[in-house]
């Protein structure tokens, strides 16, 4: 059977600050049979600027990412991040009228997933054969639940990981407050919403927080090292690619578990 060939979608966040993320996600997917590329061409998804109102001035990062992520030849685009992987599935509605880069980012927003929603929903996969002995609670993304409809995928691949004991988080569906430029724009409003964030997080006493959002889960991490917290931090791809065992890889297909509703019936 031929492997799915996944391009890469790094994110610059994960690119520049958080390389072991991208590692992370990488050695995941290749261990579930993945051949993974990664295009040297991709700089920022423009979502930044885009937010910040510079719709015209961000077309040229638009089509650069769009020219990159399909340089690839790849069956699927995979990122760690559902915001930055929500501005990519925009790209198809800022550019419909442009006669070159209109179907070109159809075609990119019809291969690109975010990477838990990747491996339990494309791939099947229900446990990576991680395992990871700690108490840990998650901070759910807002755009990843909201924008690309997805809530559930991480909590699923989280709660197969062996030894690991997950407590939920009160007030999992609020937001840290980062919000990209709003948290630099609107500092008056943001810092309570992380402080309220921390303080769900600490009432739980878990050993570790978890999320699929590097951004967020360094807005919360500073925040508590501010304030004295000694939590553990890790994106979830650094969690499923923690003291694996391969024989413990299980697909969907090989139990008797209903698939889980992306929107979140009955879970969320």
């Amino acid at each position: 059977m031929k492997k799915p060939r996944v391009c890469i979608f790094s994110t610059c966040m994960v690119d520049l600050l958080f390389p072991n993320v991208g590692q992370a996600m990488v050695e995941v997917l290749e261990r579930l049979g993945c051949e993974t590329v990664l295009p040297e061409q991709q700089v920022c998804c423009g979502q930044p600027t885009y937010n910040s109102g510079y719709a015209k001035g961000s077309q040229k990062t638009f089509k650069n990412e769009i020219d990159a992520l399909l340089s690839m030849d790849a069956d699927y685009i995979v990122g760690p991040s559902g915001s930055c992987i929500f501005m990519i599935k925009e790209y198809q509605d800022i550019l419909k009228d442009d006669p070159v880069y209109g179907p070109r980012a159809k075609e990119v927003a019809s291969k690109i997933y975010e990477f838990t929603q990747f491996i339990y929903r494309v791939l099947g996969v229900v446990d990576c054969g991680a395992e990871l002995d700690a108490t840990v609670t998650v901070h759910r993304s807002c755009h990843m639940t909201r924008l690309i409809g997805e809530r559930t995928a991480p909590f699923v691949l989280i709660d197969h990981v062996k030894d690991l004991q997950r407590i939920p988080l009160e007030g999992v569906q609020f937001c840290c407050g980062f919000g990209g430029t709003f948290s630099a724009k609107h500092p008056e409003t943001s810092g309570p919403m992380v402080d309220e964030k921390v303080e769900k997080i600490v009432d739980t006493k878990a050993e570790i927080l978890v999320g699929t959002e590097e951004p967020c889960l360094m807005n919360i991490a500073g925040r508590m090292n501010r304030l004295g917290h000694k939590i553990k931090v890790m994106h979830i791809a650094e969690v499923l690619n923690h003291n694996v065992d391969p024989s413990r890889i299980k697909y969907l297909a090989d139990t008797d578990e209903a698939v889980v509703p992306a929107n979140g019936e009955g879970v969320f």
